[in-house]
């Protein structure tokens, strides 16, 4: 409630702005947007407003579509999508216009130059870059204009927290921390659910609420748990690989059956270590050997390996698709799969095993990045996990319980 009337009370009114960051799922995103259009309606008429998202797109889903539910009993909304805004009235016959942006690149700060503002909405300020933050903020000069910033938190070493949360008392800035326990409407079963989603540091960040850098090793890799003690005999066949030629080339045969994905067997080769550089004709030669007799539905690929995905092409006995290469998405991904108890591993796949051990967050900077070492195995399982599992309705039915067959790990 604080964070929707913060602008109205004694002793918090006179704030520049505020910032609500903390869990997932903790009502920051509709007490933020409830909050800024009540706010703005008893303030302002006549005056532009920008709401802005990492997307146009996102912002429609999070917010807009919402607006209606949230707001409609008291609030007259209407939106033009093709002029990307929205016309608010209130019974007092106060008008005021918000016009969406999103924050998608370091170019994006020139669609929102120019424009003269009365306050600015930025949900999920840490998914955008600086150059658009700070414009948008640079266009709020009508008299009596307000900042209003929400997101999950990030590495303790984004510009964010460290121009903005840590520097709230100067920029005179009211910061409100979120948990799952402020959101009223959350289910009990349903929080479970996700503290159950998440590991490592994306459990710090997303379901303790900390700023927190991504440091040691990635995946939360349990021998006990991933190593699969038998090995499905039938079900759906797939192949994933990363390719490299000097860099080692990484490809794995999967099985899903059952509730489970597992790795069955692998190639490795690297280039450079056995000196012994592979051609694509040999490579495919040793895809036929990796897929023996199995009916291999789909082989994805390293979307970089254009040459490669030509010569599997060109043969006609696979199916081939480009990877999808989101990668902390995928490391996300991954690790919810890890976590369910979704993901398992042949005992011969020593490779990936051992680059389980070895992949790791590098230690500086502001962005979150994996290492560019051991990293090659992991990129395939990735890829499949992000191409292929995503798209299975069971098995992510699986990790969004964070449950699978198997109990899940404290």
């Amino acid at each position: 409630m604080l964070a929707m009337t913060w602008w109205n009370r004694p002793g918090l009114r006179g704030y520049d702005g505020i910032i609500c960051d903390g869990a997932v799922r903790s009502g920051k995103t509709v007490c933020m947007a409830d909050g800024f259009f009540l706010w703005s309606m008893s303030g302002f008429s006549g005056e532009n407003f920008a709401l802005c998202g990492k997307t146009v797109v996102s912002l429609r889903r999070n917010i807009v579509a919402n607006l209606q539910k949230w707001l409609g009993g008291i609030l007259e909304i209407r939106e033009y999508p093709s002029q990307s805004k929205l016309v608010v009235r209130d019974g007092t016959g106060r008008e005021n216009t918000y016009y969406l942006f999103g924050g998608e690149n370091e170019s994006s700060y020139k669609t929102i130059q120019g424009i003269t503002l009365a306050g600015v909405l930025l949900d999920e300020v840490a998914l955008m870059p600086r150059s658009f933050v700070e414009q948008a903020c640079a266009r709020c000069s009508v008299a009596g204009s307000k900042l209003w910033f929400n997101c999950n938190p990030a590495g303790s070493e984004h510009w964010f927290y460290k121009e903005w949360i840590l520097q709230r008392k100067r920029k005179n800035m009211l910061h409100l921390h979120f948990t799952m326990a402020d959101n009223p409407g959350l289910d009990p079963d349903v929080r479970k659910r996700y503290e159950a989603l998440y590991s490592g540091v994306f459990y710090q960040r997303y379901i303790l609420g900390q700023w927190c850098m991504a440091e040691g090793l990635i995946y939360e890799f349990d021998r006990q748990k991933h190593i699969a003690r038998e090995l499905p005999t039938g079900g759906r066949y797939y192949i994933s690989v990363d390719y490299g030629t000097l860099n080692p080339f990484s490809a794995g045969l999967w099985c899903v059956a059952k509730g489970k994905a597992v790795r069955i067997r692998e190639f490795y080769h690297s280039g450079r270590e056995k000196a012994r550089l592979y051609t694509d004709e040999e490579y495919y030669r040793e895809l036929e050997r990796l897929a023996a007799d199995a009916p291999v539905e789909l082989v994805v690929v390293d979307p970089s390996a254009a040459s490669f995905i030509a010569a599997i092409r060109a043969h006609g006995r696979f199916s081939v698709r480009k990877a999808r290469n989101e990668v902390l998405d995928g490391i996300r991904l991954v690790s919810g799969f890890l976590q369910a108890g979704v993901l398992q591993f042949a005992p011969q796949c020593r490779d990936t095993i051992r680059e389980f051990g070895l992949y790791r967050w590098e230690s500086q900077g502001e962005k979150d990045l994996p290492r560019k070492e051991h990293d090659h195995a992991m990129d395939d399982v990735r890829y499949f996990c992000t191409t292929v599992l995503k798209r299975n309705g069971e098995l992510m039915n699986a990790v969004q319980r964070g449950a699978s067959n198997e109990k899940m790990v404290d």
